[in-house]
């Protein structure tokens, strides 16, 4: 599998940091994607916090806007 510094995703982090500051539970979260027709369970979550699955580029669109992460913020971190 491919990886970025030896990560398998780069936000994993980020989005866990962002959803703990806004009270959010997984399931939470997972559920607001679902509003917004992304499929997802807690444990995907899970998995993309702790950077053991890979998050889709419409993923990480949608859980910014719910969770209020600029992504514009990181551009320098490439």
């Amino acid at each position: 599998m491919r990886t970025y510094k030896d990560q398998i995703n780069f936000f994993g982090k980020i989005i866990e940091n962002a959803r703990l500051a806004h009270d959010l539970s997984r399931e939470e979260l997972a559920q607001e994607l679902q509003l917004r027709g992304i499929i997802v369970d807690r444990s995907y979550i899970y998995r993309i916090e702790k950077q053991k699955s890979i998050i889709k580029d419409y993923e990480l669109v949608a859980i910014a806007k719910i969770l209020d992460i600029d992504i514009n913020n990181y551009k320098n971190d490439f």
